[in-house]
């Protein structure tokens, strides 16, 4: 959520008057302060209680399973540590046939206050659900994205804010909550109202929470945005762990 002039690769979707926006509110959304490296899913990384039936996601319970789309074949996975706290693990399946298979894994970061299940501007926390995603970008080159993929300088993190967070913004890739899918992620645009907060990302990684987003290492940034592909109709499920199985 703490989430921000050049040109755009591929597809240019701000305007000026958008990125005079951007610049005085959208940069105020992922909050916080390093990097993890990403590995394999079977390096030892925290994970989700294996599921008994393949045919679901483990750790996800039914009232979000049910928000999945059927023909959802991707899912990004985010595993809070709890309903308070800023650490996570990432995990992206896919599903082959029936079967819902894990493919890596990665340590991550979400709000500095946790997770909630009613996200509003300012409370530091990352909202509880299902999200589809649908366009990436950032001030870096496009490594490679199978999502739409916007460059600009316009994502870049202000250097007012510590060191270790000017590179936040290098990769992003919009979870689509409270935002106009098609568009840029540094679209300022939220159809629900400001006070119902937006520019919330995945992004890189600085070594602590966030004022809503979830982060990672540049190498799993990197990975995600060569993997998700959008014809496999993405979505992230995200929350702590006892929200997720709710």
């Amino acid at each position: 959520m703490r989430d921000s002039a050049n040109g755009v690769i591929r597809r240019t979707t701000a305007a000026t008057a958008a990125v005079c926006a951007l610049a005085l509110g959208v940069l105020t959304a992922c909050g916080g302060q390093g990097s993890g490296g990403g590995h394999d899913a079977r390096s030892g990384a925290p994970a989700a209680r294996p599921s008994a039936d393949p045919t679901r996601v483990p750790g996800v319970g039914d009232r979000l399973w049910r928000r999945i789309p059927a023909e959802s074949r991707q899912v990004v996975a985010v595993y809070g540590d709890g309903k308070d706290a800023p650490g996570a693990t990432v995990v992206l399946y896919d599903r082959r046939g029936s079967v819902w298979e894990r493919v890596r894994s990665w340590p991550a970061h979400n709000g500095k206050r946790g997770w909630t299940l009613d996200h509003h501007e300012g409370d530091n926390r990352t909202p509880v659900g299902v999200f589809t995603l649908s366009d990436a970008g950032g001030v870096l080159p496009d490594p490679g994205a199978k999502l739409p993929y916007s460059r600009s300088a316009s994502f870049a993190a202000p250097h007012t804010w510590g060191k270790s967070a000017w590179h936040d913004f290098d990769y992003v890739i919009a979870i689509d909550y409270n935002r106009v899918k098609g568009t840029s992620p540094n679209d300022p645009t939220r159809p629900q109202g400001e006070k119902k907060g937006g520019s919330i990302w995945l992004h890189m990684d600085h070594g602590s929470g966030t004022s809503a987003c979830v982060t990672l290492s540049q190498a799993a940034m990197e990975y995600l945005l060569r993997t998700i592909d959008p014809a496999l109709h993405p979505v992230v499920v995200m929350g702590d762990k006892a929200d997720l199985l709710a």
